[in-house]
């Protein structure tokens, strides 16, 4: 079943509902849920999860408080690009394709939906432990007004893609306080498999998302940089996470949305 607009006033548009140790932030339509929660996150703290009454996009940023120093606290990026996947694809109709395009754009069934971003504050060493990180999220909801389906094939959003699973009623307010609800579970399920097992289990996850490489292994080190491998050459390629970090490939600057 695919999703319909049928937009209400911002102030009925539903709340999620957030397990323990999250608070929810919310914010008007024109506001930016990652720029804000990086003015709070200092005095916020962990879990404050701030989100946008927007219809044409899910839009939702999380505040961290990282115990490791920066250089391996970055990594947390990671999980919540499993987490933001993963609540995806509890929500999709089956032979769905949720992909990550390294290191943070998601793609459905090849199309670009949006993807995640961090932010840390400036000034920090890399040894040293950062106050705050913020994961943020943008996923798109429905298509432009001025797009017919199939106009770009690189392109696509969940309504075009049948995420009936995340809105009983097709209401963009309840699909994006859902993918919220859905994301903020996935996220406190990564953490605990990260501090059971160490950070390889997030990164197995994560890695099993990424856009398929025929022919090539990919893990991740300590400090969060892409290492990739031909199968029969054990030197790796190095690709850094910080310089990827700092331009989101999903992301158009010009109108604060996912590209299209």
């Amino acid at each position: 079943m695919a999703l319909q607009s049928r937009p209400r006033p911002l102030d009925q548009a539903p709340e999620p509902v957030l397990p323990p140790l999250y608070t929810a932030v919310r914010l008007r339509e024109l506001d930016d849920a990652f720029a804000h929660a990086g003015k709070i996150a200092a005095d916020s703290g962990a879990g404050t999860l701030v989100h946008v009454g927007r219809f044409d996009v899910a839009e939702f940023a999380l505040v961290l408080e990282p115990e490791e120093p920066l250089r391996l606290a970055r990594r947390a990026f990671y999980a919540g690009m499993a987490a933001l996947s993963d609540a995806l694809i509890s929500a999709a109709e089956p032979e769905t394709m949720v992909e990550i395009d390294w290191p943070d754009a998601v793609r459905i069934n090849g199309g670009l939906v949006g993807g995640g971003r961090l932010a840390w504050p400036g000034g920090v060493a890399e040894d040293d432990v950062p106050p705050w990180l913020v994961f943020g999220a943008m996923i798109r909801l429905h298509p432009a007004s001025d797009r017919e389906p199939g106009d770009a094939p690189d392109i696509t959003n969940l309504a075009e893609e049948g995420f009936g699973g995340l809105a009983e009623e097709g209401e963009s307010g309840l699909v994006s306080q859902r993918l919220i609800e859905s994301f903020a579970r996935h996220f406190m399920i990564a953490v605990d498999a990260w501090q059971e097992y160490s950070f390889a289990a997030v990164a197995k996850n994560y890695l099993e998302r990424l856009t398929p490489a025929k022919g090539l292994r990919r893990d991740i080190a300590d400090n969060g940089d892409l290492l990739m491998r031909q199968m029969a050459n054990e030197d790796a390629e190095h690709r850094s996470l910080i310089e990827a970090l700092a331009s989101p490939t999903w992301l158009n600057p010009a109108t604060g949305a996912p590209h299209g």
